[in-house]
């Protein structure tokens, strides 16, 4: 059940990477259920094919353009399919992501900079690109960060890193792009259930442990991310900019505190 009472999003396109799965694929769905069509971007072009005919069967609301945001070009191609399916583009999902656990001391340089390369200077690429669309009307770009952003994480320097560069992004274009009618914000989600990432990073046991420390005591759910989105890229939120959103049920009032299992 939708917690908003009307299509807040009805006219909208959203262009996300990374939408094929996971959050960011809960999100478009959020959006295409308030009116938005969607452009999901990501790397395999047979997931983007499901993953849009499971939202829109007809291909009305989304199409799915592949492209690794590591790569310029590809990327400027899948942007231009997406004005061509849509003719516009409204609003920016950076959600293309790469992450694994590591101790720090054994993380190679290599996979230290496949998760900066991903992460943060996907974030740009995409940002970057898809300016001069945002500019033609104003618009909003949301960027997923986490909160490995700013509370030390074992076997996450890498992530943490990454994250972190996207939310001081997320300030200096808010500062450069507002006067030009553009909004940049973030989202910072906690644990989520039923995701990818947090099947690699916790184990049963250690979600339990996790769960009963945080105020909230339970995980997130997609849906509660996708709503915080679909909120952050409405009018409801057209006087936000250049902040990150932490929607984490209160995991990040415990700290570092709460991690240590991963390394006990």
């Amino acid at each position: 059940m939708s917690v908003f009472q009307h299509n807040i999003l009805e006219g909208k396109i959203a262009l996300l990477t990374g939408g094929g799965s996971g959050i960011n694929f809960g999100i478009a769905r959020k959006f295409v259920e308030h009116g938005a069509k969607v452009a999901l971007v990501s790397r395999t072009q047979d997931k983007l094919d499901r993953a849009a005919a499971e939202l829109s069967p007809d291909g009305t609301c989304a199409r799915g353009f592949a492209a690794d945001v590591r790569d310029p070009d590809a990327l400027s191609a899948a942007i231009a399919k997406t004005i061509e399916a849509f003719g516009k583009i409204d609003i920016v999902v950076n959600g293309a992501a790469g992450n694994f656990l590591s101790p720090a001391a054994l993380l190679s340089p290599n996979g230290f900079k496949t998760v900066i390369e991903i992460d943060t200077i996907g974030t740009f690429n995409t940002c970057r690109l898809c300016f001069e669309h945002l500019v033609a009307n104003g618009g909003v770009i949301l960027n997923i960060t986490a909160t490995q952003a700013w509370i030390p994480t074992p076997l996450q320097v890498h992530a943490g890193a990454a994250k972190a560069a996207i939310q001081k992004m997320t300030q200096d274009l808010a500062l450069e792009w507002g006067p030009m009618g553009i909004r940049v914000i973030a989202i910072a989600p906690g644990p989520i259930e039923d995701t990818e990432g947090m099947s690699r990073l916790a184990t049963p046991e250690l979600k339990e442990k996790l769960e009963s420390k945080m105020p909230l005591r339970r995980y997130g759910h997609v849906d509660e991310i996708g709503d915080a989105a679909v909120f952050l890229c409405s009018d409801a939120a057209r006087f936000m900019t250049g902040t990150t959103v932490v929607v984490d049920g209160g995991q990040s009032l415990i700290g570092s505190a709460g991690f240590l299992d991963f390394i006990s």
